[in-house]
């Protein structure tokens, strides 16, 4: 159904979609789905319960951690309803309103995650370069300071997104590509002029996640620089081991959430089960390997798990 509001419309719901042309296999390949979300769910959780009963573990390193653990709770509980709503019980109806409030969360989320991964650099770079001055640079203040400026950031930089997309006259398709209600997938469905969501959009992902990759990868230039000056074989193989479980979750939220964008924005020609998979990859993989990472290779993390 359509609703005529003023000079435009706007469809009172839009369709979902779940993985193109497996369909019927979609009770069996929910299985797969639910086990990934019972990891996140209890890795991240179990991740949050160690470090709050650990009092060696209150440290910036784990701090940071906690709010990626956060993070990546708000990321498997934003998609989880709508997923596997439509594998268990092919529910693919969403509200308009209600997938405008989806997609605002999970792009927050992840802009979120990104300014965290971005912060636990920072600490990584302080520890190794810097590591008499440590505790008095990042302080418990300094975490908090921090974290709300993360959460600040994430939250007005996206703030006109939905305006934006309200604003559009909708005409024609209403079916999304995903089971999950996305930015750029939500705009190429409007039969407006969509040049200043393009812009924005562009603006918003460049100012924050684009800039927060070029930080990282800058500070593990300024990491390796400071390793290689270090006397023993030894002594570098143990700085650049504590900066592992942190490149592993930079690489495997990165990548996929680049592809993705590039996938919306440039590549129309692909076969819509490559966007499905890289989305899926880019919403449910990191929160489900982030804790099993952390938890592989944090000596302190696996101590207090056994404990």
């Amino acid at each position: 159904t359509w609703e005529f509001n003023g000079s435009f419309y706007q469809p009172s719901a839009f369709l979902m979609m779940g993985i193109p042309g497996l369909e019927a296999f979609h009770h069996w390949i929910s299985i797969p789905f639910c086990v990934l979300y019972l990891i996140a769910l209890l890795g991240n959780c179990m991740i949050l319960f160690v470090i709050r009963k650990t009092q060696s573990l209150h440290e910036p390193m784990y701090y940071f951690l906690s709010m990626l653990a956060v993070t990546d709770l708000g990321l498997v509980l934003s998609t989880l309803p709508t997923t596997l709503g439509i594998f268990w019980f092919n529910i693919r109806r969403i509200g308009f309103d209600a997938c405008l409030t989806q997609m605002y969360f999970i792009h927050i989320l992840s802009f979120i995650e990104s300014s965290v991964l971005l912060a636990m650099a920072f600490d990584r770079f302080i520890a190794i370069s810097h590591p008499l001055r440590y505790p008095s640079i990042l302080t418990k203040t300094t975490v908090t300071k921090i974290g709300l400026t993360i959460i600040l950031r994430g939250t007005v930089s996206l703030l006109p997104i939905p305006f934006l997309l309200k604003r559009l006259t909708y005409c024609g398709k209403t079916e999304l590509s995903h089971s999950f209600c996305f930015h750029p997938d939500i705009m190429n469905l409007a039969c407006a002029d969509i040049k200043v969501n393009i812009f924005y959009g562009m603006i918003a992902l460049f100012s924050t996640v684009g800039m927060d990759f070029i930080c990282i990868v800058l500070s593990y230039i300024l990491i390796i620089k400071t390793v290689i000056s270090l006397a023993t074989k030894e002594e570098c193989l143990k700085a650049l081991n504590t900066c592992v479980s942190h490149i592993c979750a930079v690489l495997i939220f990165f990548i996929p959430m680049i592809g993705l964008s590039m996938i919306h924005r440039f590549g129309k020609n692909f076969p819509p089960l490559v966007s499905t998979l890289v989305a899926y990859t880019y919403l449910i993989i990191p929160p489900a390997l982030n804790p099993i990472i952390y938890s592989i290779k944090s000596s302190h993390i696996r101590e207090a798990l056994f404990r």
